[in-house]
């Protein structure tokens, strides 16, 4: 995808969360069912506190450490900060050397796309904690996402050893598309979903075990499955 429709994902997700983040007190103060532990005020300082990290490294280019949310009034101070983030990403030149934690090259349009898709999930969350439909979301950008949690996400996991290597290789495949691999050596298991469900469930906001044909080795399959394939 081109940064301009990255860009123009987050900036659609960025403007759905700042109105979900001006909901009743009562309504902020509820459970996000895919974040065990969190409230929807909390999500929002999670958010926050990412943009604020994102921001300051596209900025210097360095990386830099991420800000403590508040521990009270988390939307509020989202809110105060989601302006100045959104425009250090629409302001950014995609090829400019800057840190991050993805294969070289090492550019600050890598953020561009982090961020687009940090911000789709954590919406999926705040429409679930709100009680609201689940939001829509492009087949372009779905399919990037699984890429990205895939190709880019899934071999970082098992380098940084948050998950073990199944020691045999695992296909991810979108009926009559793309296919991605897991793991090493002789496929042995393959995981097919339609693009909604590989990318939720990918990242924990759905069972992608119950909502995928498993074919081959299930045992394996589920044990990737259950990865953690993403942080």
């Amino acid at each position: 995808m081109l940064p301009e429709r990255y860009l123009a994902e987050l900036t659609h997700c960025l403007g759905s969360l700042e109105e979900l983040a001006r909901q009743s007190e009562g309504t902020l103060a509820r459970s996000v069912p895919a974040c065990p532990g969190w409230t929807l005020d909390e999500l929002f300082g999670h958010v926050g506190s990412i943009e604020r990290w994102a921001a300051a490294v596209v900025r210097t280019g360095k990386h830099v450490e991420a800000p403590a949310p508040p521990t009270a009034g988390a939307a509020s101070w989202f809110l105060e900060g989601a302006p100045d983030f959104l425009a250090t990403m629409t302001s950014l030149d995609p090829t400019a050397p800057c840190w991050n934690f993805g294969p070289p090259p090492r550019t600050a349009g890598f953020w561009l796309r982090r961020q687009a898709h940090e911000h789709a999930i954590h919406l999926l969350d705040a429409h679930q904690a709100s009680g609201q439909r689940e939001p829509e979301f492009p087949e372009d950008f779905l399919l990037d996402g699984i890429d990205e949690a895939l190709a880019m996400f899934a071999p970082r996991q098992i380098r940084l050893e948050r998950m073990a290597d199944p020691g045999k290789a695992v296909t991810f495949r979108i009926p009559h598309g793309t296919a991605w691999t897991v793991g090493s050596g002789d496929v042995k298991a393959e995981v097919s979903a339609t693009p909604r469900d590989m990318y939720f469930g990918l990242w924990g906001r759905s069972n992608l075990s119950n909502t995928a044909a498993i074919d081959g080795d299930t045992e394996l399959a589920l044990r990737v499955i259950r990865g953690p394939l993403t942080p």
